[in-house]
């Protein structure tokens, strides 16, 4: 490997680098700025997360802009708030020896005719985000068609944010020959497409193989049940007591609620998502770099700007949607040389994904179990005895060590010993004594967490008159549920989404919730119905019906492409939707056709509760949710 002066980097960007006290460039600078110094050329570098990839494109652009010139010169697009300030926080130090250098970072939630004047102050260096940048051009206050280089970082993360439209329209107001550089972690087929459209024979350089995930990182999974989840998570922190950790969750409510579980359960947790403000966004990621936070739940977006090296673990409290994500994820610890661990928390559903995930990686995963109680009461004591071993003196408390000697005259050392570490033992063992086993056996179906859905099972099947032609997938269903019934993201499961209509299963203790709920419930202005289904999975045929006493072959032909609509013989029309009232005065007329599609002991028990739906919804949530007994976590 070369050193940063065999690169052919100028004497101000060295100074710079050995003020920062970089001593060898990582695989990716000593790939890339070689070519990028030599050559005017586009580039695509593949390289991880926590590489300096930032360093490998902002020495060369920093060394080949004209600093006594104020034209913008050098465009970098990158996805967040977050990655752009650090971006252009790291591009000012690379070159706090140039002199006249100004860079300027552009993004959403601050003032833009503040960062409009920067740039007309003379910014030969422009960061920003793509849909300000884009607004920004649209209202003139940025001129980009002279620049001489372009970097799109972490461009894989860019477009599955959706960016493609606002990098293509920017990229539309830049000069022909300028020099592009694609940087990112993995390469999908969107950013393969975005280097042949908008690049020329670009030299590509890979460090390590495509999407392969990082040796520093191990990579270990957890199978548990999907109510345990959070439970499980819990446990894997105070399993590892010097825990600094990333928690990801996969939408912005389930990270809002489990960092807020975590900090009523007595933990140091803190969430980063993107309904924060800028302000509440810079107050978290502060209180996590001076480790005043040591768990932080965020979504994939939010913590594309985290750029922290003493991160032990990345928690996957949910898996990712898309399986290449999870290579971001791991990124985040294991970073300028040092190793870290990612966990993954899965229900037997999910256990096809790692399977997938490591096919990408590249990676194996070691299956784990989840420690029981007595292991982590174990763990924490051992902990704490550690840290009093290498705890320093502080001298000032001899004045009080008569008075403490006297205390404990008759005390002998076993004695002390036990109760001073009774302290600390004794609020894990009273907690965990009595907890169950986590850990669940890979072995019988995988389907949907393996639930068995006999006669016994502890599940409820739901009919929902929903489907396709409303714009529900499977996926905008179950939060869209998940949502409105203020449920946790593991009580819906087993989506099955048709064209008109939907099923999905909760836990059988929430059945009385959901019917009451959805008894009298609009949604875009129609009814939504729910009813109990007899469909116990999916791939049967909902004409499998009893015959005596319940729904026999409830919706068929035109009845049941209808999804839900009451009127016999004649197909739904789009938005047509009688009132509430209209809707039954046509149900009684009409009781010849609607005898056969009646449950006596179910839809005329919905009925009889009709007037109470609303007491029912006014109730406390808290009716619904699993509390945790779990004494306060001590601050130490």
């Amino acid at each position: 490997m070369n050193t940063f002066q065999d690169l052919g980097l100028n004497e101000d960007l060295l100074h710079a680098i050995t003020d920062l006290g970089f001593e060898k460039p990582s695989d990716v600078q000593d790939k890339a700025i070689p070519i990028l110094l030599d050559q005017d050329t586009d580039l695509v570098a593949l390289a991880q997360t926590g590489t300096g990839k930032t360093a490998a494109f902002g020495f060369p652009m920093l060394q080949k802009i004209n600093v006594d010139s104020r034209t913008t010169q050098g465009l970098i697009l990158s996805p967040t708030r977050e990655l752009c300030l650090q971006i252009t926080n790291e591009m000012k130090q690379y070159g706090k020896y140039c002199k006249g250098l100004n860079v300027v970072a552009i993004y959403g939630g601050a003032s833009i005719s503040d960062q409009a004047r920067e740039v007309k102050r003379g910014a030969q260096i422009i960061v920003a985000t793509p849909g300000r940048m884009k607004d920004m051009i649209s209202r003139r206050m940025v001129d980009i068609s002279k620049i001489e280089y372009s970097v799109l970082d972490e461009a894989d993360e860019m477009l599955n944010m959706g960016f493609k439209e606002d990098i293509t329209d920017i990229l539309s107001h830049t000069p022909d020959d300028k020099n592009t550089w694609l940087f990112s972690a993995t390469m999908p087929k969107e950013v393969s497409n975005i280097a042949k459209r908008f690049m020329d024979n670009p030299i590509e350089i890979t460090v390590g193989n495509k999407n392969e995930s990082t040796n520093q990182v191990s990579h270990e999974y957890y199978l548990v049940n999907s109510r345990d989840r959070y439970q499980a998570l819990k446990r894997l922190s105070d399993a590892n007591p010097d825990i600094f950790s990333v928690i990801f969750c996969r939408t912005k409510r389930d990270t809002q609620k489990v960092a807020e579980n975590l900090i009523e359960d007595g933990y140091s947790a803190g969430a980063l998502h993107g309904d924060l403000s800028q302000n509440q966004r810079d107050i978290v990621m502060k209180s996590f770099r001076n480790k005043q936070i040591q768990m932080l739940v965020a979504t994939d977006v939010a913590a594309r700007g985290i750029d922290v090296d003493d991160i032990t673990h990345v928690i996957n409290y949910q898996l990712p949607d898309e399986p290449e994500i999870y290579t971001h994820r791991s990124g985040r610890t294991g970073r300028a040389g040092k190793t870290g661990i990612s966990m993954v928390i899965v229900s037997k559903s999910e256990v096809r994904k790692i399977k997938s995930i490591e096919r990408i990686i590249k990676k194996q995963f070691e299956k784990k179990e989840i420690p029981d109680g007595m292991e982590i009461c174990q763990v924490q004591l051992m902990s704490l005895a550690n840290k009093i071993h290498n705890t320093e003196v502080n001298h000032e408390i001899d004045k009080y060590l008569t008075t403490i000697n006297e205390l404990f005259e008759d005390t002998s050392k076993d004695e002390l010993i036990k109760k001073f570490f009774s302290v600390e033992f004794t609020r894990f063992f009273n907690y965990y004594q009595r907890t169950k086993n986590l850990n669940v056996s890979e072995s019988g179906s995988d389907r949907d967490g393996g639930r068995d859905y006999s006669a016994n099972s502890n599940d409820s099947r739901y009919f929902i008159n929903v489907g396709r032609k409303d714009g529900f997938d499977w996926m905008k269903l179950k939060d869209f549920l998940k949502e409105v019934l203020e449920l946790g993201r593991d009580d819906v499961f087993k989506v099955d989404v048709k064209e008109s209509f939907s099923f999905f299963n909760t836990e059988k203790e929430l059945q009385e919730k959901i019917l009451a709920f959805f008894n009298d419930f609009k949604h875009n202005g129609r009814f939504v119905n729910v009813e109990v289904s007899e469909d116990r999975g999916r791939g049967t045929s909902r004409n499998k019906r009893r015959d005596g006493g319940g729904r026999s072959d409830r919706r068929s032909g035109d009845d049941r492409r209808s999804g839900g609509d009451r009127r016999s013989g004649g197909e739904r029309r789009s938005g047509d939707f009688k009132p509430r009232g209209d809707r039954r005065s046509e149900s009684r007329s009409d009781s010849g056709n609607r005898s056969d599609r009646r449950s006596s002991g179910n839809r005329s028990e919905r009925r009889s509760s009709e007037g109470q739906s609303d007491s029912r919804r006014g109730r406390d949530k808290s009716e619904f949710k699993t509390t945790h007994s779990r004494p306060k976590r001590s601050r130490r």
